[in-house]
C-alpha cells in the first residue's frame, strides 16, 4: 500500500498546522509522497502567502523597493521554523528569490515559491527528500500539461526515493521558466504525483471533512457526501463545489486510483472517497446540488427552425466569433435557449444579436439577464422515477418561478434556471424534499 498525501494552505499555514499534517504522516507508513500548498490564512484577517508574493512582485515589476514586503514573507516562514524548532535556514533562497524578481521573471515565478519554500520546509521536517516539481512536472509551448514527459521523468524520480516532497501548484515550461496551474493547482500536482507513483490511494487533506450536499452558506449542517462518482464530481465542480480543483480528477481517472478528501483538524473522520464507479447506493436519490448566479439567456424565434438545417451552428457561430462560451442550449420547435455568463455577455451583447441576425436570421430576439444556474447531481436518479417531479413540486411549494431545465443524458444531473433572487430559495427547497423530509 502506498499513498499520495497533499495538504492545502489551511493545514499549512503555521508551525502548529504543520505539527498536525507531521502526525498524520508518520501515524501511516504508506503516505510516502507529500504535495504541500503555500501556508494559508492564520485567521480570518490574514493574508494568503501567495498573495503576498503577488503584491511583492507587482511592486518589483513596477521598480518600486519590495524589500519590506519579502522581509514580511520571509517572517512568515521563519515563525514555522521556529515553531518547528527545526535547524533550516531559507536566507540564500530568499536572496535568489530577491534578485529574480529584481529580473522580472514573472507572476508565475513568483507565485510558485510560495509552494517551493514550504516543500523544503516539509521535507527537512520528515526528514524526505525534497523534489522540485520545476524538474518533474512540465507544461508544453501552449502552457497546456506535458502528460507524457512529465509522467516519464516524475515516475523514475520517485521510484529513486521511498519518500518524498513534491510542491504543489507549478512545474516548467520548455525554456526552464515556471509556470503555475490555476488557484488550486496543487491539487493537481496531487494528483499527478499519484499518477507517476502509481499510488493505492491519493489523500487530499483541507479544512472539511469532505464534500457536503449542499453549500453550508446557504443550508445549516449539511449533510456530508460518503462516496461520489468522478462524473459526479465533475458536474458539482463546475457549478461551484470548491472542495477539490476540478481538473485533479484526470490523472487519476485514467489510472482508476479513488482520491480520500481528509480533514486536517479532524483526522478520524472518514471524509469523502471520490471513485470511477461503485455498487454503494447514496444515502439520498441525490448525492449534491451546486449552483451559479450570474447568468443571462438570448431566446432566438423562427418559425420552421426545426426543419432549418445548420440554424443552431449559425447562432453559435455568433457567439463564437465573439469569444464567448456558452453554457446550455435547450431548444422547442421554433425555439432556441443559449445561456452564457452574464459577465462576459454583457459587453459584446450587441455584436452578438447583431451576428445573430446576420448569420441565422430569426423572427426575434429576447435577452433575459440575472439568472442561476443550478445542479442536482446523483447516480441514484437514474433509476428513480419521478426526480424531476419532485424538484418541480418543491420549487413551485416555495413560490419559484423554473425559466430552464436540462437534463443530461447521463440522467445523472438536472439544471435549472431560475432568478437570481430565488437562488438561495431553491436550493432550500430542493435540499429540503430529497435531504430533510425525502418526501
Amino acid at each position: 500500500m502506498s499513498k499520495v498525501v497533499k495538504f492545502g494552505g489551511s493545514s499549512l499555514a503555521s508551525a502548529e498546522q504543520f505539527k498536525k499534517v507531521g502526525d498524520i504522516v508518520r501515524a501511516d507508513a504508506s503516505r510516502k509522497y507529500v504535495v504541500p500548498s503555500a501556508p494559508g490564512k492564520r485567521f480570518k484577517e490574514d493574508t494568503k502567502v501567495t498573495d503576498m508574493l503577488y503584491g511583492c512582485y507587482e511592486l518589483a515589476e513596477q521598480g518600486k523597493d519590495f524589500k519590506k514586503a519579502l522581509g514580511e514573507i520571509k517572517e512568515r516562514y521563519q515563525e514555522i521554523i521556529d515553531g518547528l524548532d527545526l535547524d533550516l535556514s531559507l536566507d540564500d533562497e530568499f536572496a535568489v528569490i530577491g534578485k529574480n524578481f529584481r529580473e522580472k521573471a514573472g507572476s508565475n515565478y513568483a507565485a510558485s515559491r510560495g509552494e517551493y519554500l514550504n516543500g523544503i520546509i516539509m521535507a527537512k521536517y520528515l526528514g524526505f527528500a525534497f523534489v522540485d516539481a520545476a524538474t518533474v512536472i512540465f507544461f508544453n509551448e501552449d502552457g497546456t500539461l506535458d502528460e507524457e514527459k512529465t509522467n516519464e521523468v516524475l515516475s523514475v524520480k520517485l521510484a529513486e526515493c521511498d519518500k518524498a516532497v513534491v510542491p504543489g501548484f507549478y512545474g516548467s515550461m520548455p525554456d526552464g521558466s515556471v509556470r503555475t496551474f490555476s488557484r488550486g493547482g496543487s491539487d493537481i500536482t496531487g494528483s499527478i504525483v499519484a499518477k507517476a507513483a502509481k499510488v493505492d490511494v491519493y489523500e487530499n487533506w483541507t479544512d472539511v471533512s469532505g464534500f457536503l450536499i449542499a453549500d453550508p452558506r446557504i443550508i445549516e449542517n449539511p449533510q456530508g457526501i460518503d462516496v461520489i462518482t468522478y462524473k459526479e464530481l465533475r458536474e458539482l465542480s463546475y457549478m461551484g463545489a470548491t472542495v477539490l480543483h476540478e481538473d485533479a480528477i484526470f490523472p487519476v481517472r485514467q489510472q482508476g486510483i479513488p482520491i480520500n478528501i481528509r480533514n486536517t483538524n479532524a483526522p478520524e473522520d472518514n471524509g469523502t472517497w471520490i471513485v470511477g464507479s461503485t455498487c454503494q447506493k447514496s444515502k439520498y436519490v441525490i448525492t449534491g446540488i451546486a449552483g451559479k448566479k450570474g447568468f443571462c439567456s438570448i431566446n432566438i424565434e423562427k418559425d420552421m427552425m426545426n426543419s432549418e438545417i445548420g440554424f443552431g451552428r449559425k447562432v453559435l457561430q455568433a457567439f463564437e466569433e465573439n469569444g464567448i462560451s456558452f453554457e446550455h442550449v435547450p431548444s422547442g420547435i421554433d425555439t432556441m435557449t443559449v445561456f452564457v455568463h452574464q459577465d462576459e455577455f454583457m459587453h459584446k451583447e450587441q455584436k452578438v444579436v447583431a451576428g445573430i441576425h446576420r448569420l441565422a436570421k430569426p423572427d426575434s430576439i429576447e435577452i433575459e439577464s440575472d439568472l442561476a444556474l443550478i445542479a442536482v447531481v446523483g447516480r441514484g436518479m437514474k433509476s428513480t422515477r419521478g426526480t424531476a417531479g419532485r424538484i418541480f413540486s418543491a420549487l413551485a411549494h416555495a413560490n419559484v418561478n423554473v425559466r430552464m431545465i436540462d437534463q443530461g443524458s447521463s440522467e445523472q444531473n438536472i439544471i435549472i434556471g431560475v432568478a437570481n433572487e430565488d437562488f438561495e430559495t431553491a436550493i432550500r427547497a430542493i435540499y429540503d424534499i430529497f435531504v430533510i423530509t425525502r418526501l
